[in-house]
Protein backbone atom coordinates (compact mmCIF):
# COMPACT_ATOMS: atom_id res chain seq x y z
CA UNK A 1 0.00 0.00 0.00
CA UNK A 2 2.81 2.17 1.45
CA UNK A 3 4.58 1.84 -2.21
CA UNK A 4 1.89 2.06 -4.26
CA UNK A 5 1.21 5.49 -2.34
CA UNK A 6 4.74 6.66 -2.59
CA UNK A 7 4.70 5.95 -6.68
CA UNK A 8 1.59 7.63 -7.18
CA UNK A 9 2.85 10.57 -4.84
CA UNK A 10 -1.30 11.63 -3.25
CA UNK A 11 -3.60 9.24 -1.69
CA UNK A 12 -6.69 8.64 -3.24
CA UNK A 13 -9.80 6.67 -3.03
CA UNK A 14 -9.22 3.88 -0.98
CA UNK A 15 -6.59 5.50 1.76
CA UNK A 16 -6.04 8.59 3.43
CA UNK A 17 -3.02 9.64 4.95
CA UNK A 18 -2.89 11.61 8.10
CA UNK A 19 0.33 12.08 10.15
CA UNK A 20 -1.16 12.73 13.32
CA UNK A 21 2.18 14.08 14.67
CA UNK A 22 0.00 16.25 16.90
CA UNK A 23 -2.62 13.32 17.85
CA UNK A 24 -5.77 12.48 15.76
CA UNK A 25 -6.92 16.08 13.95
CA UNK A 26 -10.80 16.57 14.01
CA UNK A 27 -11.11 16.58 10.10
CA UNK A 28 -10.26 13.09 10.26
CA UNK A 29 -13.99 12.48 11.09
CA UNK A 30 -15.25 13.46 7.31
CA UNK A 31 -13.21 10.85 5.99
CA UNK A 32 -14.88 8.33 8.05
CA UNK A 33 -17.90 9.71 7.13
CA UNK A 34 -16.83 9.43 3.85
CA UNK A 35 -15.51 5.81 3.84
CA UNK A 36 -18.71 4.38 5.43
CA UNK A 37 -21.17 6.52 2.70
CA UNK A 38 -19.00 5.00 -0.30
CA UNK A 39 -17.19 1.91 -0.65
CA UNK A 40 -14.98 1.74 2.29
CA UNK A 41 -11.53 2.39 2.91
CA UNK A 42 -8.25 2.60 4.90
CA UNK A 43 -7.19 5.30 7.75
CA UNK A 44 -3.13 5.05 7.28
CA UNK A 45 -1.82 7.24 10.19
CA UNK A 46 1.61 8.07 11.26
CA UNK A 47 2.85 8.72 7.86
CA UNK A 48 3.61 12.26 6.52
CA UNK A 49 2.56 12.83 2.94
CA UNK A 50 4.11 16.14 2.38
CA UNK A 51 7.52 14.56 3.23
CA UNK A 52 6.86 11.42 0.20
CA UNK A 53 4.39 9.07 3.25
CA UNK A 54 7.75 8.78 5.40
CA UNK A 55 7.16 8.29 9.21
CA UNK A 56 5.85 11.21 10.87
CA UNK A 57 7.50 13.26 13.62
CA UNK A 58 5.65 12.98 16.98
CA UNK A 59 3.42 10.55 16.12
CA UNK A 60 2.58 8.40 19.15
CA UNK A 61 0.33 5.73 17.84
CA UNK A 62 -1.49 4.70 21.26
CA UNK A 63 -2.34 8.41 22.05
CA UNK A 64 -3.87 8.46 18.63
CA UNK A 65 -5.82 4.93 18.52
CA UNK A 66 -7.19 6.02 22.16
CA UNK A 67 -8.48 9.14 20.43
CA UNK A 68 -9.88 7.19 17.78
CA UNK A 69 -11.62 4.49 19.44
CA UNK A 70 -13.39 7.29 21.77
CA UNK A 71 -13.80 9.29 18.85
CA UNK A 72 -15.71 6.93 17.11
CA UNK A 73 -18.26 6.01 19.97
CA UNK A 74 -16.59 2.96 21.76
CA UNK A 75 -15.20 4.78 24.52
CA UNK A 76 -18.20 4.77 26.63
CA UNK A 77 -19.81 7.98 25.22
CA UNK A 78 -21.65 9.11 21.87
CA UNK A 79 -18.98 9.65 19.72
CA UNK A 80 -18.10 12.03 16.73
CA UNK A 81 -20.38 10.43 14.31
CA UNK A 82 -23.60 9.49 13.74
CA UNK A 83 -24.10 5.53 12.37
CA UNK A 84 -20.88 4.73 12.88
CA UNK A 85 -18.98 2.13 10.87
CA UNK A 86 -17.51 -1.22 11.66
CA UNK A 87 -13.81 -1.16 11.75
CA UNK A 88 -10.65 -2.49 12.67
CA UNK A 89 -7.28 -1.93 13.75
CA UNK A 90 -4.01 -2.80 13.03
CA UNK A 91 -0.62 -2.29 13.94
CA UNK A 92 2.31 -1.84 10.50
CA UNK A 93 5.56 -0.94 10.51
CA UNK A 94 6.91 1.12 7.92
CA UNK A 95 10.85 1.93 7.33
CA UNK A 96 10.92 0.39 10.90
CA UNK A 97 8.27 3.27 12.49
CA UNK A 98 4.91 2.43 13.92
CA UNK A 99 2.04 3.38 11.95
CA UNK A 100 -1.63 2.37 12.68
CA UNK A 101 -4.03 0.80 9.91
CA UNK A 102 -7.70 1.44 10.27
CA UNK A 103 -9.94 -0.54 7.65
CA UNK A 104 -13.58 1.13 7.71
CA UNK A 105 -16.25 -0.33 6.21
CA UNK A 106 -19.02 1.08 4.19
CA UNK A 107 -22.11 1.01 5.84
CA UNK A 108 -25.66 -1.19 4.63
CA UNK A 109 -28.23 0.38 3.79
CA UNK A 110 -30.23 1.84 6.35
CA UNK A 111 -27.83 2.88 8.20
CA UNK A 112 -26.40 5.64 6.18
CA UNK A 113 -25.44 8.06 5.74
CA UNK A 114 -23.26 8.41 8.75
CA UNK A 115 -22.72 11.72 9.46
CA UNK A 116 -20.21 14.68 11.85
CA UNK A 117 -22.51 14.92 14.82
CA UNK A 118 -21.90 18.28 15.18
CA UNK A 119 -21.79 19.50 11.70
CA UNK A 120 -25.58 17.77 11.24
CA UNK A 121 -26.95 15.09 8.22
CA UNK A 122 -26.96 17.95 6.10
CA UNK A 123 -23.52 19.88 6.50
CA UNK A 124 -21.75 16.55 8.17
CA UNK A 125 -22.37 13.76 5.48
CA UNK A 126 -19.52 12.83 2.72
CA UNK A 127 -18.52 10.97 0.20
CA UNK A 128 -15.16 9.98 -1.23
CA UNK A 129 -14.09 10.49 -4.89
CA UNK A 130 -10.66 10.02 -5.40
CA UNK A 131 -8.49 11.66 -2.42
CA UNK A 132 -10.94 14.15 -1.81
CA UNK A 133 -13.87 14.29 0.95
CA UNK A 134 -17.22 15.39 -0.46
CA UNK A 135 -20.44 16.85 0.80
CA UNK A 136 -23.06 14.62 -0.45
CA UNK A 137 -25.77 16.77 -2.28
CA UNK A 138 -29.52 17.07 -1.04
CA UNK A 139 -30.70 14.20 -3.95
CA UNK A 140 -27.72 11.66 -2.87
CA UNK A 141 -28.99 12.23 0.91
CA UNK A 142 -32.95 12.10 -0.03
CA UNK A 143 -32.22 8.53 -1.60
CA UNK A 144 -29.40 7.31 1.15
CA UNK A 145 -32.46 8.06 3.81
CA UNK A 146 -34.88 6.22 1.78
CA UNK A 147 -33.66 3.29 -0.17
CA UNK A 148 -35.39 0.98 2.18
CA UNK A 149 -38.18 2.95 2.68
CA UNK A 150 -41.55 2.16 0.67
CA UNK A 151 -42.04 5.05 -1.74
CA UNK A 152 -45.17 6.91 -3.05
CA UNK A 153 -44.03 9.29 -5.55
CA UNK A 154 -45.48 7.80 -8.68
CA UNK A 155 -49.11 8.05 -6.85
CA UNK A 156 -49.06 12.02 -6.70
CA UNK A 157 -51.77 13.33 -7.28
CA UNK A 158 -50.99 16.35 -10.65
CA UNK A 159 -53.90 18.81 -9.57
CA UNK A 160 -53.71 20.37 -12.94
CA UNK A 161 -54.25 17.46 -14.68
CA UNK A 162 -57.80 15.86 -15.46
CA UNK A 163 -58.95 12.84 -17.01
CA UNK A 164 -59.45 14.65 -20.11
CA UNK A 165 -55.85 15.03 -20.02
CA UNK A 166 -55.60 11.12 -20.24
CA UNK A 167 -55.32 9.44 -24.24
CA UNK A 168 -58.72 7.49 -24.37
CA UNK A 169 -57.21 4.80 -26.80
CA UNK A 170 -54.66 4.27 -24.36
CA UNK A 171 -57.21 4.29 -21.12
CA UNK A 172 -59.15 1.86 -23.52
CA UNK A 173 -56.15 -0.38 -23.82
CA UNK A 174 -55.55 -0.56 -19.89
CA UNK A 175 -59.52 -1.25 -19.25
CA UNK A 176 -59.46 -4.04 -21.51
CA UNK A 177 -56.83 -5.89 -20.58
CA UNK A 178 -58.24 -5.86 -17.08
CA UNK A 179 -61.82 -6.02 -17.87
CA UNK A 180 -62.19 -9.69 -16.40
CA UNK A 181 -59.50 -9.09 -13.40
CA UNK A 182 -60.72 -8.64 -10.28
CA UNK A 183 -59.50 -5.35 -10.24
CA UNK A 184 -62.62 -3.89 -11.91
CA UNK A 185 -65.14 -5.89 -9.83
CA UNK A 186 -68.48 -3.62 -9.22
CA UNK A 187 -66.51 -0.56 -10.97
CA UNK A 188 -68.94 0.46 -13.57
CA UNK A 189 -68.02 3.74 -15.00
CA UNK A 190 -64.68 5.13 -16.33
CA UNK A 191 -63.91 6.93 -13.07
CA UNK A 192 -64.55 4.30 -10.91
CA UNK A 193 -62.45 2.11 -13.30
CA UNK A 194 -59.61 4.50 -13.09
CA UNK A 195 -59.55 4.96 -9.59
CA UNK A 196 -59.01 1.10 -8.83
CA UNK A 197 -56.14 0.66 -11.54
CA UNK A 198 -55.07 3.89 -9.40
CA UNK A 199 -54.43 5.60 -12.51
CA UNK A 200 -56.46 8.33 -10.37
CA UNK A 201 -57.72 8.65 -7.28
CA UNK A 202 -61.20 7.73 -5.65
CA UNK A 203 -61.75 11.95 -6.43
CA UNK A 204 -61.18 11.76 -10.04
CA UNK A 205 -57.54 13.39 -9.61
CA UNK A 206 -55.11 12.33 -11.90
CA UNK A 207 -51.70 10.54 -10.28
CA UNK A 208 -48.42 10.80 -11.97
CA UNK A 209 -48.11 7.36 -12.69
CA UNK A 210 -51.51 7.72 -14.43
CA UNK A 211 -50.83 10.52 -16.71
CA UNK A 212 -46.93 9.43 -17.24
CA UNK A 213 -48.55 6.02 -18.80
CA UNK A 214 -51.71 7.25 -20.53
CA UNK A 215 -51.40 11.13 -21.09
CA UNK A 216 -51.50 12.44 -23.82
CA UNK A 217 -49.02 14.91 -22.99
CA UNK A 218 -47.74 14.25 -19.65
CA UNK A 219 -45.22 16.75 -20.60
CA UNK A 220 -47.40 19.85 -20.47
CA UNK A 221 -48.04 19.19 -16.43
CA UNK A 222 -44.13 17.15 -16.37
CA UNK A 223 -41.83 19.31 -18.75
CA UNK A 224 -38.60 17.28 -17.62
CA UNK A 225 -40.24 13.46 -17.55
CA UNK A 226 -38.78 12.57 -20.95
CA UNK A 227 -35.93 10.61 -22.25
CA UNK A 228 -33.03 12.46 -23.74
CA UNK A 229 -31.00 10.78 -26.62
CA UNK A 230 -28.10 12.40 -27.39
CA UNK A 231 -25.10 11.01 -30.34
CA UNK A 232 -22.40 11.86 -29.74
CA UNK A 233 -19.28 12.62 -32.19
CA UNK A 234 -16.41 11.34 -29.98
CA UNK A 235 -16.13 9.07 -26.80
CA UNK A 236 -16.59 11.92 -24.37
CA UNK A 237 -19.18 14.55 -24.29
CA UNK A 238 -18.43 17.43 -26.33
CA UNK A 239 -17.14 20.57 -24.52
CA UNK A 240 -19.31 23.83 -24.46
CA UNK A 241 -18.30 25.63 -27.78
CA UNK A 242 -17.16 23.03 -29.56
CA UNK A 243 -17.89 23.28 -33.29
CA UNK A 244 -19.96 19.84 -33.05
CA UNK A 245 -21.24 18.87 -29.55
CA UNK A 246 -23.35 16.43 -30.70
CA UNK A 247 -24.58 14.65 -34.17
CA UNK A 248 -28.28 13.95 -33.07
CA UNK A 249 -30.40 14.71 -30.21
CA UNK A 250 -34.12 13.79 -29.48
CA UNK A 251 -36.24 14.94 -26.87
CA UNK A 252 -38.66 11.77 -26.58
CA UNK A 253 -41.94 12.62 -25.48
CA UNK A 254 -45.41 12.09 -24.81
CA UNK A 255 -46.47 8.52 -22.71
CA UNK A 256 -44.00 6.49 -21.42
CA UNK A 257 -45.05 3.68 -23.52
CA UNK A 258 -44.31 6.27 -27.38
CA UNK A 259 -41.20 7.26 -25.10
CA UNK A 260 -39.76 4.50 -24.59
CA UNK A 261 -40.38 3.20 -28.64
CA UNK A 262 -38.96 6.56 -29.56
CA UNK A 263 -35.99 6.38 -27.72
CA UNK A 264 -35.36 2.95 -28.96
CA UNK A 265 -35.82 4.02 -32.61
CA UNK A 266 -33.42 7.18 -31.78
CA UNK A 267 -31.02 4.87 -30.95
CA UNK A 268 -31.45 2.05 -33.30
CA UNK A 269 -30.65 4.47 -36.04
CA UNK A 270 -27.72 5.69 -35.35
CA UNK A 271 -25.92 2.16 -34.45
CA UNK A 272 -24.56 0.09 -37.39
CA UNK A 273 -26.12 -3.40 -38.39
CA UNK A 274 -24.44 -6.65 -39.88
CA UNK A 275 -26.09 -9.07 -42.01
CA UNK A 276 -25.95 -12.75 -41.18
CA UNK A 277 -27.19 -15.90 -43.27
CA UNK A 278 -29.81 -18.14 -41.58
CA UNK A 279 -30.66 -21.83 -43.92
CA UNK A 280 -31.54 -19.28 -47.12
CA UNK A 281 -32.39 -16.15 -45.63
CA UNK A 282 -30.36 -12.93 -45.14
CA UNK A 283 -30.95 -11.20 -41.39
CA UNK A 284 -30.04 -7.64 -40.07
CA UNK A 285 -28.70 -7.57 -36.51
CA UNK A 286 -28.56 -4.25 -34.74
CA UNK A 287 -24.89 -3.94 -33.47
CA UNK A 288 -26.67 -4.31 -29.89
CA UNK A 289 -29.50 -6.50 -29.74
CA UNK A 290 -32.60 -4.25 -29.91
CA UNK A 291 -34.19 -6.10 -27.23
CA UNK A 292 -31.68 -5.19 -24.90
CA UNK A 293 -31.88 -0.91 -25.66
CA UNK A 294 -35.52 -1.80 -25.06
CA UNK A 295 -35.23 -3.31 -21.93
CA UNK A 296 -32.23 -0.86 -20.62
CA UNK A 297 -34.49 2.03 -21.44
CA UNK A 298 -37.68 0.85 -19.93
CA UNK A 299 -35.83 -0.32 -16.66
CA UNK A 300 -34.51 3.41 -16.49
CA UNK A 301 -37.80 4.42 -16.89
CA UNK A 302 -39.94 2.62 -14.69
CA UNK A 303 -37.18 2.31 -11.77
CA UNK A 304 -36.08 6.11 -11.14
CA UNK A 305 -36.92 8.31 -8.82
CA UNK A 306 -40.18 10.04 -9.17
CA UNK A 307 -39.71 12.53 -6.29
CA UNK A 308 -40.30 16.46 -6.66
CA UNK A 309 -36.52 16.73 -6.03
CA UNK A 310 -35.84 14.40 -9.50
CA UNK A 311 -38.25 15.37 -11.69
CA UNK A 312 -36.32 18.12 -13.26
CA UNK A 313 -33.82 15.48 -14.83
CA UNK A 314 -34.96 13.25 -17.76
CA UNK A 315 -33.53 9.62 -18.25
CA UNK A 316 -30.67 10.38 -20.82
CA UNK A 317 -29.33 7.96 -23.05
CA UNK A 318 -25.93 9.14 -24.23
CA UNK A 319 -24.96 7.41 -27.84
CA UNK A 320 -21.08 7.07 -28.06
CA UNK A 321 -18.79 5.96 -30.92
CA UNK A 322 -17.66 2.96 -28.38
CA UNK A 323 -20.73 2.86 -26.31
CA UNK A 324 -24.34 3.76 -25.46
CA UNK A 325 -25.02 4.51 -21.97
CA UNK A 326 -28.52 4.99 -20.25
CA UNK A 327 -28.55 6.94 -16.95
CA UNK A 328 -31.72 7.28 -14.62
CA UNK A 329 -31.78 9.81 -11.52
CA UNK A 330 -32.07 8.25 -8.41
CA UNK A 331 -29.96 4.89 -6.55
CA UNK A 332 -30.49 1.17 -6.36
CA UNK A 333 -33.37 1.05 -4.15
CA UNK A 334 -35.01 -1.70 -1.86
CA UNK A 335 -31.43 -3.42 -0.97
CA UNK A 336 -30.75 -3.69 -4.70
CA UNK A 337 -27.12 -3.55 -4.98
CA UNK A 338 -24.87 -4.45 -8.15
CA UNK A 339 -23.69 -7.76 -7.25
CA UNK A 340 -27.58 -8.60 -6.94
CA UNK A 341 -28.81 -7.14 -9.96
CA UNK A 342 -29.32 -10.17 -11.80
CA UNK A 343 -30.56 -12.47 -9.43
CA UNK A 344 -33.92 -12.33 -10.66
CA UNK A 345 -35.97 -10.74 -8.20
CA UNK A 346 -38.20 -7.97 -8.63
CA UNK A 347 -37.85 -5.09 -5.93
CA UNK A 348 -39.60 -1.68 -7.39
CA UNK A 349 -39.95 1.74 -5.96
CA UNK A 350 -42.91 2.73 -8.39
CA UNK A 351 -45.17 0.38 -7.87
CA UNK A 352 -47.98 1.92 -9.35
CA UNK A 353 -46.45 2.65 -12.39
CA UNK A 354 -44.94 -0.90 -12.87
CA UNK A 355 -48.57 -2.23 -12.19
CA UNK A 356 -50.14 0.04 -15.30
CA UNK A 357 -47.11 -0.44 -17.57
CA UNK A 358 -47.48 -3.61 -17.22
CA UNK A 359 -50.92 -3.34 -18.36
CA UNK A 360 -50.26 -0.99 -21.58
CA UNK A 361 -48.44 -2.28 -25.19
CA UNK A 362 -45.90 -0.64 -26.55
CA UNK A 363 -47.14 1.05 -29.60
CA UNK A 364 -45.62 -0.61 -32.12
CA UNK A 365 -47.66 -3.90 -30.79
CA UNK A 366 -44.75 -5.82 -29.87
CA UNK A 367 -45.87 -7.03 -26.01
CA UNK A 368 -46.43 -4.88 -22.90
CA UNK A 369 -44.40 -2.15 -22.30
CA UNK A 370 -42.46 -3.58 -19.07
CA UNK A 371 -43.14 -7.24 -17.58
CA UNK A 372 -42.59 -6.88 -14.09
CA UNK A 373 -40.66 -10.45 -13.38
CA UNK A 374 -36.92 -9.14 -11.86
CA UNK A 375 -35.64 -10.44 -15.35
CA UNK A 376 -35.10 -7.37 -17.44
CA UNK A 377 -31.27 -7.40 -16.31
CA UNK A 378 -30.51 -11.15 -17.10
CA UNK A 379 -32.25 -10.93 -20.81
CA UNK A 380 -29.61 -8.63 -21.33
CA UNK A 381 -26.79 -9.67 -20.27
CA UNK A 382 -27.85 -13.17 -21.90
CA UNK A 383 -28.82 -11.36 -25.07
CA UNK A 384 -25.12 -9.46 -24.80
CA UNK A 385 -23.55 -13.04 -24.64
CA UNK A 386 -25.59 -15.03 -27.35
CA UNK A 387 -24.17 -12.08 -29.96
CA UNK A 388 -20.59 -12.65 -28.16
CA UNK A 389 -20.70 -9.05 -26.68
CA UNK A 390 -19.79 -7.71 -24.04
CA UNK A 391 -21.89 -7.82 -20.46
CA UNK A 392 -23.64 -4.65 -19.69
CA UNK A 393 -21.94 -3.01 -17.23
CA UNK A 394 -23.75 -1.00 -14.11
CA UNK A 395 -22.51 1.52 -12.36
CA UNK A 396 -24.58 3.42 -8.87
CA UNK A 397 -24.03 6.18 -7.26
CA UNK A 398 -26.20 7.61 -4.26
CA UNK A 399 -28.62 9.00 -6.58
CA UNK A 400 -28.17 7.54 -10.08
CA UNK A 401 -28.12 4.83 -11.62
CA UNK A 402 -26.51 3.95 -15.19
CA UNK A 403 -25.79 0.97 -17.68
CA UNK A 404 -23.27 0.92 -20.35
CA UNK A 405 -23.72 -1.41 -23.42
CA UNK A 406 -20.49 -1.53 -25.54
CA UNK A 407 -20.45 -0.85 -28.97
CA UNK A 408 -18.57 -3.15 -31.50
CA UNK A 409 -19.59 -1.25 -34.87
CA UNK A 410 -15.99 -0.91 -35.27
CA UNK A 411 -15.13 -4.16 -35.03
CA UNK A 412 -18.20 -6.22 -36.78
CA UNK A 413 -16.81 -5.67 -40.34
CA UNK A 414 -13.66 -7.12 -38.87
CA UNK A 415 -15.08 -9.54 -37.37
CA UNK A 416 -17.52 -10.97 -40.53
CA UNK A 417 -14.17 -10.90 -42.60
CA UNK A 418 -12.05 -13.04 -39.80
CA UNK A 419 -14.52 -15.63 -39.75
CA UNK A 420 -14.88 -15.46 -43.74
CA UNK A 421 -11.42 -16.47 -43.87
CA UNK A 422 -11.65 -19.28 -40.85
CA UNK A 423 -13.24 -21.21 -43.77
CA UNK A 424 -15.87 -21.64 -47.14
CA UNK A 425 -18.47 -23.62 -44.74
CA UNK A 426 -21.52 -21.48 -44.05
CA UNK A 427 -21.96 -20.82 -40.52
CA UNK A 428 -24.61 -20.47 -38.42
CA UNK A 429 -25.46 -17.75 -35.92
CA UNK A 430 -24.67 -20.09 -33.01
CA UNK A 431 -21.45 -21.39 -34.43
CA UNK A 432 -20.45 -17.70 -35.17
CA UNK A 433 -21.23 -16.34 -31.66
CA UNK A 434 -19.07 -19.98 -30.42
CA UNK A 435 -15.83 -18.90 -32.53
CA UNK A 436 -16.36 -14.82 -31.65
CA UNK A 437 -16.18 -16.33 -27.60
CA UNK A 438 -13.38 -18.41 -28.71
CA UNK A 439 -11.92 -15.58 -30.36
CA UNK A 440 -12.21 -13.12 -27.54
CA UNK A 441 -11.96 -15.33 -24.12
CA UNK A 442 -9.25 -17.47 -25.82
CA UNK A 443 -10.97 -20.35 -24.94
CA UNK A 444 -14.78 -21.68 -24.81
CA UNK A 445 -16.05 -24.32 -23.17
CA UNK A 446 -19.55 -26.20 -23.36
CA UNK A 447 -21.07 -24.91 -20.14
CA UNK A 448 -20.37 -21.43 -21.49
CA UNK A 449 -22.07 -21.98 -24.41
CA UNK A 450 -25.09 -23.63 -22.82
CA UNK A 451 -25.71 -20.49 -20.49
CA UNK A 452 -24.59 -18.05 -22.95
CA UNK A 453 -26.57 -19.46 -26.10
CA UNK A 454 -29.23 -20.72 -23.56
CA UNK A 455 -29.05 -24.07 -25.48
CA UNK A 456 -29.31 -27.26 -23.90
CA UNK A 457 -26.03 -29.34 -22.64
CA UNK A 458 -26.05 -31.64 -25.66
CA UNK A 459 -26.38 -28.93 -28.01
CA UNK A 460 -23.52 -27.25 -26.81
CA UNK A 461 -21.67 -30.11 -27.65
CA UNK A 462 -22.94 -30.83 -30.89
CA UNK A 463 -22.29 -27.27 -31.95
CA UNK A 464 -18.63 -27.63 -30.79
CA UNK A 465 -17.61 -31.24 -31.89
CA UNK A 466 -19.58 -29.90 -35.75
CA UNK A 467 -16.76 -27.05 -35.37
CA UNK A 468 -13.91 -29.52 -34.57
CA UNK A 469 -14.79 -31.71 -36.89
CA UNK A 470 -14.39 -29.09 -39.66
CA UNK A 471 -11.24 -28.30 -38.27
CA UNK A 472 -11.82 -24.66 -36.66
CA UNK A 473 -11.84 -25.43 -32.95
CA UNK A 474 -9.56 -28.16 -30.90
CA UNK A 475 -10.61 -29.47 -27.19
CA UNK A 476 -7.52 -29.04 -24.87
CA UNK A 477 -9.39 -30.24 -21.64
CA UNK A 478 -12.57 -31.46 -20.45
CA UNK A 479 -15.48 -29.91 -22.62
CA UNK A 480 -13.27 -26.75 -23.24
CA UNK A 481 -11.91 -25.60 -26.71
CA UNK A 482 -9.66 -23.28 -28.19
CA UNK A 483 -9.51 -21.99 -31.81
CA UNK A 484 -6.77 -24.11 -34.25
CA UNK A 485 -5.42 -20.70 -35.70
CA UNK A 486 -4.42 -19.94 -32.48
CA UNK A 487 -0.84 -20.79 -30.82
CA UNK A 488 -0.87 -23.67 -28.23
CA UNK A 489 -2.60 -22.54 -24.99
CA UNK A 490 -0.67 -21.05 -22.56
CA UNK A 491 0.65 -22.97 -19.25
CA UNK A 492 -1.26 -21.62 -15.80
CA UNK A 493 1.87 -20.13 -14.55
CA UNK A 494 3.00 -18.23 -17.89
CA UNK A 495 -0.51 -17.36 -18.46
CA UNK A 496 -0.25 -16.22 -14.91
CA UNK A 497 2.71 -13.92 -15.44
CA UNK A 498 1.47 -12.72 -18.67
CA UNK A 499 -1.59 -11.34 -16.34
CA UNK A 500 0.70 -10.23 -14.05
CA UNK A 501 1.81 -7.20 -16.74
CA UNK A 502 0.31 -4.56 -18.57
CA UNK A 503 1.58 -2.95 -21.42
CA UNK A 504 2.19 0.78 -20.43
CA UNK A 505 3.92 0.13 -16.99
CA UNK A 506 6.84 -1.82 -17.54
CA UNK A 507 8.26 -4.05 -14.38
CA UNK A 508 11.46 -5.95 -13.84
CA UNK A 509 11.77 -9.19 -12.57
CA UNK A 510 11.79 -8.48 -8.89
CA UNK A 511 8.53 -6.03 -8.76
CA UNK A 512 7.04 -9.37 -10.67
CA UNK A 513 8.03 -11.83 -8.05
CA UNK A 514 6.41 -9.46 -5.45
CA UNK A 515 3.22 -9.26 -7.35
CA UNK A 516 3.30 -12.77 -7.98
CA UNK A 517 4.84 -14.23 -4.72
CA UNK A 518 7.56 -16.27 -6.63
CA UNK A 519 10.99 -16.06 -6.56
CA UNK A 520 12.73 -14.43 -9.61
CA UNK A 521 14.48 -17.08 -10.52
CA UNK A 522 11.35 -19.19 -11.34
CA UNK A 523 10.19 -16.48 -12.95
CA UNK A 524 12.90 -16.00 -15.28
CA UNK A 525 12.62 -18.91 -17.98
CA UNK A 526 9.19 -18.48 -17.83
CA UNK A 527 9.97 -14.88 -19.18
CA UNK A 528 12.47 -15.56 -21.77
CA UNK A 529 9.88 -18.24 -23.18
CA UNK A 530 6.97 -15.42 -23.52
CA UNK A 531 9.88 -13.49 -24.69
CA UNK A 532 10.66 -15.77 -27.93
CA UNK A 533 6.68 -16.13 -28.38
CA UNK A 534 6.18 -12.57 -28.95
CA UNK A 535 3.78 -12.41 -26.03
CA UNK A 536 6.09 -9.89 -24.00
CA UNK A 537 8.89 -7.26 -24.58
CA UNK A 538 11.65 -6.78 -22.86
CA UNK A 539 13.29 -3.57 -22.70
CA UNK A 540 17.11 -4.32 -22.72
CA UNK A 541 19.27 -6.97 -23.71
CA UNK A 542 19.10 -10.44 -21.29
CA UNK A 543 22.43 -9.30 -19.90
CA UNK A 544 21.09 -5.34 -18.56
CA UNK A 545 20.00 -4.75 -14.95
CA UNK A 546 17.56 -2.21 -16.20
CA UNK A 547 16.01 -5.09 -18.12
CA UNK A 548 11.90 -4.88 -17.67
CA UNK A 549 9.32 -6.60 -19.36
CA UNK A 550 5.27 -5.20 -20.94
CA UNK A 551 2.95 -8.04 -22.36
CA UNK A 552 3.38 -7.09 -26.16
CA UNK A 553 0.51 -5.37 -27.58
CA UNK A 554 -1.90 -7.16 -29.59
Amino acid sequence: MVARLRRQATDDAEVEVKACGGGLGANVWDTVSAFANTHGGYLLLGLDEADGFVPARGFNLDRVRDQFVEGIGDGGSDGRLAMPPSYDLERHLVDGAPVLLISIAENDLGTKPCYVRAKGVQGGSYKRVDDKDIKLSTTELFEMQRALTPQESDRTPIPEAEITDLDPVLVERLIDLKRESKALRGAEDRTAQLARLNATTKDGVVRLAGLVVAGIYPQQFLPRLLIDVTVHPTNEKSMPGAKVRFLDRVSCEGPLPEAIDQAVQAVARNLRTYSVVEGTARENHLEIPREVLREAIANAVVHREYHELFRGQPVTVDVFPDRVVVTNPGGLWGGKTLENLDDGTSRCRNQTLMQLLQSVPFPSGAGLTVEGQGGGVKLMIHEMEAHALDRPRFRASADQVTVELRRHGAEIPALRSWLRDLTDRQLSALEDAALLMARREGTVSVSRVRADLRIDSDDARELLTELVNVGLLREIGNEEYELWSLEPALRPSEREVLNALDDSRPLDVNELAAVLGKSPNALRPILRKLVTMGRVSATAPPTSRHRRYLRAST
